[in-house]
């Protein structure tokens, strides 16, 4: 997939991936740290951390192309190109922390035993794979922004 309705499909599919990045990570950070949230949102973050899986990909290839098609890319271009090749990483680690906190919403849906130890260190996991996502969206988007922008938009008018 290169074009939709004849938009570069890179354009189109970095919104969609802006937005459900930081929305995961926010939400899995949420029900990692209050089990009330958990209770309530596990399977919509589970939904959202695998459409966002699935994104990743598409939105990558669909980048390489626009990549692919720059005679001479400046080096910026080629920083986002770098690091958007980083998102898969952490779009499967936010799959991976929406399966243990589903896994740990279903123990505790079947037990009334507390399992402080295990909600401890599934806040730490779901806060450290939260933050570090929403930075490298930050980082990747920043150089996508910078490439296609550059200085233009930081200029005071004269």
């Amino acid at each position: 997939m290169t074009t939709i309705s004849g938009l570069p499909a890179h354009v189109l599919l970095v919104h969609a991936m802006v937005v459900l990045a930081p929305l995961t990570a926010l939400l899995e950070m949420l029900c990692g740290i209050w089990p009330a949230a958990r209770r309530r949102l596990v399977w919509l973050v589970l939904a959202l951390a695998l459409v966002t899986a699935a994104l990743t990909p598409l939105t990558t290839e669909a980048g390489q192309w626009l990549f692919d098609r720059q005679r001479q890319p400046s080096e910026i271009l080629r920083t986002h190109a770098e690091r958007g090749e980083w998102m898969i990483y952490f779009s499967v680690a936010l799959v991976v922390v929406a399966v243990v906190l589903a896994v740990l919403h279903v123990i505790e849906s079947r037990s009334e035993k507390r399992r402080l130890a295990t909600n401890v260190l599934v806040a730490v996991l779901t806060l450290a794979v939260g933050i570090s996502t929403m930075i490298a969206v930050y980082r990747i988007g920043d150089a996508g922004s910078r490439a296609v922008w550059g200085d233009e938009l930081t200029q005071t008018a004269e």
